[in-house]
């Protein structure tokens, strides 16, 4: 076997040695949070060797708001001497700290409903729910139709934007399980609503924006099996009228008085003829 030459091992990483000057030098290392109210910091909890004659001393934080925290002081001493220096103050997280959440950019921070009246969202060059349109051409007819064709735009929503879309619009208020298409009858569905607009494109087959002005989801995209009571074949039987006999007028006597009534004069009996007026 040939020889490749002397193998070299890597040398076992050794933990610094605790300086005892410097580990002794507790009192040392409160002093330097001495502007800080004395209340606030606790007992010592630990002395920990960060290097040769470095040592970082912690002390327990009882400041509001910061349940957990420690107060970190490092301390060091030069060689062959026996006075102790403060190289920093610092306060830091235990491991179970109160801490704040984790920072996120403002992309991800938008929830619907954010953007306000005059507030600008400006839109990444990367976004991957965009695809680049089409590129415009100097012929006014092959313009007319790219713009109705939806290419007439720098940028088209992409696959990713699409179904996104899609998903998102299929689980909200506007989809087959919202409380008041549950609650519509199973057909009246939107894709057979005469108020159904569908839309153009890949999304025509399941989405459209409903037209009728009495039904809560006007103006707003629905699935095309949503459904609500307003549906425009929806239609209610009237009862039968039952048909109701007309009784003959009742007067009750008992609530009459009876008066007599005496003849004026000149006037005629019953029995009598009745007198001739001279015709014919």
């Amino acid at each position: 076997m040939g020889n490749n030459g002397p193998v070299t091992r890597p040398a076992s990483a050794r933990a610094p040695r605790l300086d005892q000057l410097c580990a002794a030098a507790v009192d040392v290392a409160r002093a330097a949070i001495t502007e800080v109210d004395p209340a606030d910091v606790g007992e010592h909890l630990q002395a920990v060797a960060e290097g040769e004659r470095l040592v970082t001393h912690y002390f327990e934080c009882r400041l509001a708001g910061y349940r957990g925290w420690r107060w970190a002081v490092t301390v060091t001493r030069v060689p062959r001497s026996r006075t102790v220096t403060i190289c920093e103050t610092v306060l830091l997280p235990g491991a179970d700290a109160l801490l704040a959440p984790g920072w996120l950019p403002w992309q991800e921070r938008l929830k619907p409903g954010d953007l306000g009246p005059g507030d600008l969202l400006p839109t990444p060059a990367d976004d991957e729910r965009l695809a680049p349109g089409y590129l415009l051409s100097d012929d006014p007819a092959v313009e007319e139709t790219a713009w109705e064709l939806g290419l007439g735009r720098p940028r088209v929503l992409s696959r990713e934007g699409r179904t996104d879309a899609a998903q998102r619009w299929y689980d909200g208020d506007h989809g087959p399980n919202a409380a008041i298409s549950v609650a519509a009858p199973a057909a009246a569905r939107c894709g057979t609503c005469g108020f159904y607009l569908p839309l153009a494109g890949a999304l025509r087959q399941s989405f459209g924006a409903c037209g009728n002005f009495y039904a809560p989801d006007d103006g707003r995209v629905v699935s095309a099996d949503h459904g609500c009571g307003a549906h425009s074949e929806t239609l209610i039987e009237a009862a039968a009228e039952t048909p109701v006999d007309e009784l003959p007028t009742v007067y009750d006597d008992s609530a009459v008085e009876a008066m007599s009534v005496s003849r004026a004069p000149g006037s005629v009996e019953a029995a009598e003829p009745a007198e001739p007026y001279g015709h014919p």
